[in-house]
């Protein structure tokens, strides 16, 4: 059962606090919510929240055989899963459009920009590489689950270790984490997603990391992947607002200033939960 829409009072009131550049929530234009970071007990074990936005991200590796077209490259897949836990607008076995959306934006984001080294994965080519699962679960949607989902699934893939593992001729030998140190995956670069909402009145301006009443009463979204060596990754539209030039170009230096702090966040937040943990495999 879809929730019902905003309100005519909701809308005019959200519409004329944004022509004068106020947010219901108190942020300004281009800010997000303050990212949260929780790690599990397991390695690749990620909570990311967004605010009220909720999203869990879990990586497991088993070691398979490689697809003849790739003999020297292990292998991503991605699975995400949008249950009625983050709003009644989902449904049990039902992809919504959003869900769908979701996931292809991921798999351009996390797999296909080659964020991850495929070729490290390789164990005997041909014969034996490793097979990573990034699986994202959604807890609560208060808007902008993309940029949520997108922040946990590469801090997952930079949190995960996989054994260690000896190669000798062609006999392979998987060393336990308490035999020796688990390796972390080769990471090219770190992608983070950011969204920004549109709306047809040109008196209002765009806003960054949408809530769930802004990104429901904008007419179009725009979705840029990039990271903190400002390379981007992907550059999605979805709707139909004319973006002239200057549009694109301040939304653009607005996710190139906050991919550089978020590139740091992360990092000190891994550098923090490994620091605990060194003691496991001492």
């Amino acid at each position: 059962m879809r929730p019902p829409s905003p309100s005519i009072p909701e809308k005019e009131f959200l519409y004329t606090s944004l022509k004068q550049s106020l947010r219901l929530d108190g942020r300004q234009l281009f800010d997000i919510r303050e990212p949260t970071l929780s790690f599990g007990p397991e390695l690749g074990w990620v909570e990311c929240a967004l605010g009220e936005t909720k999203v869990i991200a879990q990586v497991e590796g088993k070691i398979v055989r490689p697809t003849a077209e790739r003999p020297l490259e292990g292998m991503i897949t991605i699975i995400s899963e949008i249950s009625p836990m983050a709003s009644s607008e989902y449904e049990i076995g039902r992809s919504s459009d959003e869900e769908v959306t979701i996931t292809r934006m991921l798999d351009k984001v996390l797999r296909r920009s080659d964020a991850v080294d495929k070729e490290s994965l390789c164990i005997l080519a041909g014969q034996r590489v490793w097979h990573l699962k990034l699986t994202l679960h959604f807890l609560a949607d208060a808007g902008n689950m993309l940029d949520c989902a997108c922040l946990a699934g590469i801090v997952a893939l930079k949190h995960f270790r996989r054994p260690e593992v000896e190669v000798i001729g062609e006999e392979i030998t998987i060393h336990a984490p308490s035999e020796r140190a688990p390796v972390p995956l080769a990471i090219h670069h770190t992608p983070f997603c950011f969204t920004f909402a549109f709306f047809s009145d040109i008196a209002i301006p765009p806003v960054l990391d949408p809530s769930q009443l802004e990104q429901r009463l904008s007419t179009g979204l725009l979705s840029i992947a990039l990271n903190a060596q400002k390379e981007m990754c992907v550059f999605q539209k979805m709707g139909g607002v004319p973006l002239s030039p200057s549009d694109i170009l301040k939304v653009m230096n607005a996710a190139v200033t906050k991919a550089q702090t978020l590139h740091e966040l992360v990092e000190c937040r891994l550098k923090e939960d490994w620091a605990s943990r060194t003691v496991e495999f001492r």
